[in-house]
């Protein structure tokens, strides 16, 4: 612990669209306890209910959903977001709203944002998260990616898991030519740490993302791997009250694990099957990790980085519809994710929290 820097109060707020962005935010949770500072979590469903298992102790606070669905057709996807904007619109409203009620209630005194719209005040330090500078929507990249850039200018810094530089692992999702904001690179992150352990599993399935579209993967995935000889771990990413663990076969089933079985499990496994989020690709490069990905139907995001990832030569993919089980067999042709070493300097990037209210 730094017991040299005044404690502050932070208020940090990961969006609720899978589990990415809540597990992004546990090393820097972590890391504002480690420097004296107090975190309050504020977020909703699932990101909330795994943030609450891995810090019981800290205080927690809901936010409205926005209520992110993803459309069974991938043809729909950008048109389900539309649809959804008017909810999305009210809920970032209503965050606005709670962040000027709680700074005064709990003497908040410097905001993390991963990716919420709302969780800003001019009167505090705000920081904002994201990989995404660049928004992919196809034809419509300019246009998500100019209101997406308006909104981050209205925060203090803005806070990039990527390096600025080459290897990086978002290519142009996370870089632009000409910033008009306060941009600070500060490498990927990674709750995990790598393990030399023996190997237990040959094949470990790690499934996350907002419904419909994890429920759809998983049904397809359970038929395919009875065609898989080898011993398979197979994470549902369903966030319950009680873990459930179930053994079928050459199967072990478990609806959701936490992050300290997770580190372990994806260290025992031979090769993971996921998609391609950006979080579990941070992650996965941590532990150098032979992986295969199957992207989100319709994410422009995750499509973008598997290609990427291909082009590489580090990660083969396939679409949804198109995976079988013997796709697994074009993992001897790539390299594998590998780690991009970077030290993040913790005690200076709070230092944004030490500006006098503005």
């Amino acid at each position: 612990m730094n017991i040299n820097t005044p404690s502050k109060t932070i208020l940090v707020a990961p969006l609720n669209w899978g589990l990415g962005h809540a597990t992004r935010c546990i090393p820097i949770i972590k890391a504002l306890q480690d420097n004296n500072h107090i975190p309050i979590i504020a977020s909703d469903g699932i990101a909330l209910d795994l943030l609450k298992k891995e810090f019981p102790y800290l205080k927690f606070l809901e936010l409205p959903s926005y209520e992110i669905e993803y459309a069974k057709n991938a043809k729909n996807f950008k048109w389900k977001l539309l649809k959804n904007c008017p909810r999305m619109i009210e809920a970032i409203l209503e965050e606005k709203r709670l962040v000027k009620k709680w700074i005064s209630k709990y003497e908040i005194d410097g905001i993390i944002s991963d990716n919420r719209l709302g969780i800003y005040n001019k009167n505090v330090p705000s920081v904002f998260i994201t990989h995404q500078l660049n928004v992919l929507t196809g034809n419509t990249t300019w246009l998500s990616s100019l209101l997406h850039q308006n909104i981050i200018k209205k925060y203090t810094e803005c806070w990039v898991p990527d390096n600025n530089g080459n290897p990086n692992l978002a290519g142009e999702l996370s870089h632009l030519k000409r910033p008009e904001f306060n941009i600070r690179y500060i490498g990927p992150l990674s709750r995990m740490h790598l393990k030399k352990v023996d190997t237990k599993y040959d094949l470990m399935i790690l499934l996350s993302g907002p419904e419909p579209q994890r429920s759809l993967l998983e049904e397809k995935l359970k038929k395919e791997i009875q065609l898989y000889k080898g011993k398979v771990l197979f994470v549902k990413g369903i966030i319950e009250k009680e873990q459930k663990k179930e053994h079928l076969e050459n199967v072990t089933f478990y609806n959701f694990m936490n992050s300290r079985q997770l580190e372990q499990a994806l260290n025992e496994s031979e090769i993971i099957l996921c998609r391609s989020g950006y979080t579990s690709i941070m992650d996965l490069a941590k532990l150098n990790k032979k992986t295969f990905f199957i992207p989100t139907p319709g994410q422009y995001e995750q499509e973008y980085l598997a290609q990427k990832l291909k082009k590489e030569g580090l990660v083969p993919f396939s679409e949804q519809d198109l995976f079988t089980i013997k796709n697994l067999e074009e993992l001897v042709h790539y390299k594998g994710l590998s780690e991009i070493k970077s030290d993040i300097n913790w005690t200076a990037l709070f230092e944004v929290f030490l500006l006098n209210k503005h």
